[in-house]
């Protein structure tokens, strides 16, 4: 169930599903997905669903982590990119190959360190991850050519937009009920936002849970 041929099944149903990508196809081809969560679900690890990794969260859908990965790199090559919720890792894994340099922060002690474990085993020296308030960002190293967030807020946090370069992106759900998925390009103090599709994730707290 951990198979190249079961990886490369996932990538045919995504390319079904409308992702188009090849650079984002062949990473999730080579990303082993079931090092991400725990080892009784590693045999559902390639279906194209979110699986629970503990402390209430999940990993999410795979469609859904192509889909914000080709989103983002759709304006063309990226610099410094800023990830807000590393969860298991698994989108910090899928976005490492493709951007120049990573910076992920997660809330979730727990979930940090399982995170850091993972991402040094796969040797991503692009890699920098921090045990923090995702409200925050990561201002020290921005600005970013793009950020996503893997968690909804009600309302896009204005530290976020702040630390978002000009001309960079951001692709988020936002919403409590009813979210979408949401991308936003910045021009200069301009922020222009087209909803792409509705999207279901966790809640955007705030605060550090060790």
């Amino acid at each position: 169930m951990t198979s190249q041929r079961t990886r490369n099944r996932l990538v045919e149903r995504l390319r079904e599903s409308g992702i188009k990508n090849d650079n984002v196809l062949d990473v999730i081809a080579r990303t082993p997905r079931h090092f991400f969560v725990d080892e009784a679900l590693a045999h559902r690890a390639y279906e194209d669903t979110a699986l629970p990794i503990g402390n209430g969260q999940t990993i999410s859908q795979p469609y859904t982590v192509a889909r914000m990965t080709e989103v983002l790199l759709a304006a063309g090559p990226l610099g410094k990119v800023l990830e807000i919720g590393t969860g298991s890792g698994y989108q910090t894994a899928v976005l490492s190959p493709l951007v120049e340099r990573l910076y992920s922060v997660e809330r979730i002690e727990a979930l940090h360190n399982k995170a850091c474990l993972r991402i040094e085993a796969l040797q991503m020296s692009n890699v920098t991850l921090a045990l923090s308030d995702g409200t925050w960002g990561w201002p020290e190293h921005g600005p970013y050519d793009a950020i996503l967030a893997a968690a909804a807020p009600e309302e896009v946090p204005q530290s976020l937009l702040d630390q978002l370069a000009d001309g960079g992106r951001m692709v988020l759900p936002v919403g409590t009920e009813e979210q979408k998925l949401v991308l936003i390009t910045r021009r200069g103090d301009h922020f222009a936002r087209k909803v792409l599709e509705p999207a279901r994730f966790v809640p955007f707290l705030s605060g550090v849970q060790r």
